[in-house]
């Protein structure tokens, strides 16, 4: 049952839609592929990845696990590097998320990109990221997951300045790029630290010297080795999964095509940091201190990062706010050891947040490309597919009982209330945190829903502010394409039952036995479980809970606010300007960014070039030396005169001072 042709296949099949359609559709090597080719032939490649996906996680539900190499691919003395595969249920699971929403992105992009001209390459791109994202999470060992870990981000530069003559996407893609190596470096530490200490890049060999590796200390001071590993690694998580400090490149990646907003900075790259950290449970759960680090950024991020989603008027970037605050849930859920419920949120996350992203790719085509939701409202009647699934999708956001988001997101609150009582330092300020989220979740999220769907159809007379560049609709909206409706429906059908399908093996089963580790020290996973009487009773006991009626309220707020009084939250931003300007500028972490560490690294590069290279090596060992062998040499051309008598001179010269210095040796 375990084939490693299988797993080839499945990880090679996106990879040889990309080059055919990269290499024969671009005019690389010609034009050979044309657009339906092109979409023909990477949709068969994703969904020959998908069908295996699906093939192995039912394998690895009958026990069928993997953990070998395929090839080696450098041997250096005795030291071997193998490519290979560890096939267990969390990459069962990581591999059907992946090549689930991958197909339903290329199905979408037909309708989407339709009349762009780099068609072809686009479906390249995206095929390749599905390539390096399987490779990320099939991987066995740290090299080939560093591998996929710097292609998914080398991919997402690409798809992110996909639109190169724009200034802005070319500016987003490097700036995506530049945050992600910050966060990178802190990854390599933690591998090279890893490797230093252990010798191998293989998870099992490591996972098992990981008793001896806990009583180590860091050279040179008194911390916990492991502790200095664990937060290097997630410094890693935090470039890719965009935590705090390292989150403000994803909002930019918005100038990127929508279709990669949902496939790559919705459902598989950024939550790429969340898988990393699961996978090392056994290196994170020997270290309470870098847990409680992770908690507090998580928290910080959930609440924060969230509100920001409320003064937005681009439908995508609420959007994108609303993925930092559900990727600080799931970080919460890390720092608090409930891993299977990081993971089982980021599942229903990938559903039903992509479908949130194509529902708004669906209503931009329907708009004529004017993505501000100041300019719309009213599409209910004109796009009731679109209306229909976008609800779907902002119901499991927010939590509604007995939708998918519900049983993940109500389980990372009560994870970090359990371990709050637990005493896991920070993990109060996290179930406050989270806690309070639930309504700003609602409050941005009922926003967006009302302005696009209901209420005045602003279109028809839009404001010269949500005008922007474009133009008024000269008539109605109307519903999109079957090739861009279609995943809308498939995806809103996860979205709503997932939960209820996958909650009980995934989180009180032993779907994750032997993958995830948790030490007895941190209950939160047990205080769920004991409290746990099935997913039928459990959502409705969420009617009587606060998280609900914090929803609730976010949505009676809401609907007060842009329905029935639309003038209020105009006076409230007028009565609140200090606040407001606040979160219009992100919390200033961009201008901190530009003005003191990019202003400063100018400063540093400046001093280093004038100062190190142009006045230490180029003026004083480069030029300095030439100038010394320049004045030895004009001394020397004074000796050499040409007359004998002269050179006899200094002969005797020179035996005198030999004969001195032989004297006074002997004496």
């Amino acid at each position: 049952m375990n084939s490693p042709s299988l797993y080839l296949i499945i990880a090679l099949a996106p990879l040889v839609g990309a080059l055919l359609s990269g290499l024969f559709g671009t005019g690389f090597l010609g034009r050979v592929i044309g657009k339906t080719g092109a979409h023909l032939i990477t949709i068969a490649c994703v969904l020959i990845a998908f069908l295996g996906s699906v093939t192995v996680l039912l394998q690895v539900l009958d026990g069928h696990t993997f953990d070998g190499a395929v090839y080696t691919w450098i041997t250096i003395g005795s030291v071997s590097w193998d490519i290979g595969f560890l096939i267990d249920p969390l990459t069962a699971l990581m591999m059907v998320v992946v090549t689930s929403v991958s197909l339903m992105v290329h199905i979408y992009t037909i309708g989407y990109m339709a009349d762009d001209p780099g068609y072809q390459r686009f479906f390249s791109y995206i095929s390749l990221f599905t390539f390096s994202m399987l490779m990320l999470v099939m991987s066995n060992n740290m090299l080939q997951l560093f591998f996929g870990w710097e292609a998914v981000g080398l991919v997402s530069y690409l798809l992110i300045g996909f639109w190169f003559d724009r200034t802005t996407a070319t500016f987003a893609s490097m700036k995506a790029f530049l945050v992600n190596r910050v966060g990178d470096f802190g990854f390599v530490l933690g591998i090279g630290l890893i490797y230093a200490y252990t010798g191998t890049m293989h998870y099992g060999e490591i996972f098992e010297q990981v008793s001896r590796l806990a009583t180590l200390s860091f050279p040179g001071t008194d911390w916990q080795l492991l502790t200095v590993v664990s937060i290097a690694l997630f410094i890693g998580a935090m470039g890719k999964s965009a935590q705090v400090p390292l989150h403000s490149w994803l909002p930019d990646s918005m100038e990127g095509p929508t279709p990669i907003s949902a496939l790559i900075h919705a459902a598989t790259m950024v939550t790429a940091g969340i898988f990393m950290v699961a996978r090392f449970s056994p290196i994170f759960e020997q270290s309470p201190t870098a847990l409680s680090f992770i908690i507090v950024i998580g928290a910080i991020g959930a609440l924060f990062l969230g509100a920001l989603g409320i003064i937005q008027n681009d439908i995508k970037r609420v959007i994108a706010y609303s993925t930092l605050s559900q990727l600080g849930y799931m970080t919460v859920a890390l720092g608090a050891s409930a891993y299977s419920v990081a993971i089982f949120h980021l599942m229903t996350h990938a559903f039903f947040k992509a479908l949130l992203f194509l529902g708004a790719g669906s209503v931009i085509i329907g708009m004529h490309h004017n993505q501000d939701i100041r300019a719309m409202g009213g599409l209910r009647k004109y796009m009731p597919i679109t209306w229909i699934t976008f609800l779907l999708g902002t119901a499991a956001l927010v939590g509604t009982p007995f939708f998918s988001g519900f049983y993940s997101k109500e389980h990372i609150i009560e994870a970090a209330g359990a371990a709050a009582a637990a005493g896991v330092w920070g993990a109060s300020f996290a179930y406050y945190a989270t806690l309070i989220g639930v309504f700003v979740t609602s409050l941005y999220s009922f926003r967006l829903y009302f302005l696009v769907f209901h209420g005045k159809e602003n279109f028809r007379d839009p404001s010269p502010e949500a005008l922007g560049d474009h133009h008024a609709l000269e008539e109605d909206p109307k519903e999109s394409p079957w090739v861009v409706t279609l995943p809308l429906v498939l995806l809103a059908i996860p979205s709503v039952i997932a939960g209820i399908w996958f909650i009980d093996p995934l989180l009180f089963g032993d779907f994750f036995n032997g993958v995830i580790t948790v030490s007895a020290e941190h209950p939160a996973m047990a205080e769920l479980a004991s409290h746990w009487e099935g997913w039928v009773a459990y959502a409705l006991h969420g009617f009587v809970t606060v998280p609900f009626w914090l929803m609730v309220a976010g949505f009676v707020v809401a609907w007060y606010f842009y329905l029935i009084n639309p003038a209020l939250p105009a006076a409230i931003k007028r009565n609140t300007a200090g606040i407001n300007k606040v979160l219009e500028n992100k919390y200033y972490v961009d201008w901190f960014n530009e003005q003191v560490l990019a202003r400063g690294a100018r400063c540093l590069g400046t001093g280093l070039w004038k100062g190190a290279d142009a006045g230490l090596i180029d003026g004083i060992i480069v030029n300095g030396s030439a100038r010394v062998v320049g004045w030895i040499a004009a001394a020397s051309r004074r000796i050499q005169s040409g007359f004998i008598y002269h050179y006899a001179f200094s002969m005797i010269i020179g035996i005198m001072a030999l004969l001195t210095f032989f004297v006074l040796t002997v004496q």
